[in-house]
């Protein structure tokens, strides 16, 4: 697994530039930018509830069929942030945006500054992240044409892998990096111990963390979390928001039980929690096309007997109608 990084960077650069699919759900789609004072905009993709007629889109090589810059429909709509995996991008959740948004939701997904499929340069910074998410949710909520149908009290967010940390850290999680050194030491291999050696930080220890919560978030959806085995219980402790957590069974990525694992073990309120049995780390992300199959292998083949898009209908619906219960 010793180049596996370097190979899995590739293939998400890939993704974020050909991904292609079609899906049946209407909704209206925005492609855009956040301000963020911090650092560069933010690019940002946008779905939301729209009567208008999808029709196919081409972003690069991407093809949703979406609306595009369609009518928003509805008042008082719910709005769910997206943080992706490293080397990701906005596009990475197409499909589940487009289900939220079929549902009524308005959904912002940020391909994140300095760790996605075009430029890594902070990948390991990972404490970027949350603050990034914030200047979305500002954004949304101060900027966005749209803002006066948003209900700024139901505002949920969606992450996936190092996504996934990023929203645990946004609800109140505060990292221990002192532990990275030890289980990097042990399990050279994982995924973040070969991004932080890479990076050429000896101690494998990012920054130092401070609490990042965004109080806005009334609920998250958490999908195979990066760097779990950085949250004692006292790191979770300040979490008391509905929180659905997902594990892919064969994750390889990010092994059991050093990652989902340690979170569900941290939390301190039971989560709606998901094994996925035979699923895979990347099986988290959009169905592949054919093409793309073909082109990057490593985050589109799932295991014997595992049918990502049929698992993708179940994992949708799941986390609309958890968004539903817990957004009311």
């Amino acid at each position: 697994m010793k180049n596996l990084k370097s190979t899995v960077l590739s293939a998400l650069t890939i993704l974020g530039m050909t991904l292609a699919a079609t899906c049946a759900q209407a909704a209206g789609f925005q492609h855009g930018f956040a301000a963020d004072p911090d650092g560069k905009p933010l690019e940002i993709g946008i779905w939301y509830p729209s009567q208008a007629a999808p029709k196919p889109v081409t972003m690069g090589a991407t093809i949703m069929s979406v609306a595009v810059n369609g009518p928003l429909e509805g008042r008082a709509l719910p709005l769910v942030v997206m943080s992706h995996g490293t080397g990701g991008s906005f596009l990475g959740h197409y499909d589940t945006a487009i289900a939220l948004a079929d549902a009524g939701y308005v959904v912002a997904a940020v391909t994140h500054t300095g760790d996605n499929y075009a430029d890594q340069s902070r990948s390991v910074f990972i404490m970027d992240r949350p603050r990034q998410m914030s200047r979305v949710i500002d954004h949304m909520l101060s900027s966005w044409d749209g803002r006066a149908n948003i209900d700024s009290a139901r505002i949920g967010m969606f992450g996936f892998s190092a996504g996934g940390f990023t929203t645990l850290v946004s609800i109140g999680g505060l990292a221990d990096f002192s532990k990275v050194g030890p289980v990097c030491r042990e399990y050279p291999e994982d995924f973040a111990c070969q991004l932080l050696a890479k990076a050429g930080q000896a101690a494998g220890v990012p920054p130092a963390s401070s609490l990042a919560q965004d109080p806005r978030i009334k609920a998250a959806v958490v999908a195979a979390p990066a760097l779990g085995f950085t949250f004692s219980p006292d790191g979770l402790k300040k979490v008391n928001i509905p929180v659905q957590l997902w594990r892919a069974e064969d994750d390889v990525i990010l092994p059991h039980p050093r990652y989902a694992e340690a979170v569900r073990l941290a939390l301190p309120n039971a989560p709606d929690f998901h094994v996925v049995p035979k699923a895979g780390h990347f099986d988290f992300l959009a169905p592949c096309s054919p093409a793309l199959e073909n082109i990057a292998p490593v985050i589109c083949k799932s295991n014997p007997g595992f049918d990502r898009a049929a698992f993708h209908q179940s994992f949708n619906k799941a986390v609309v109608d958890f968004f539903s219960k817990n957004l009311r």
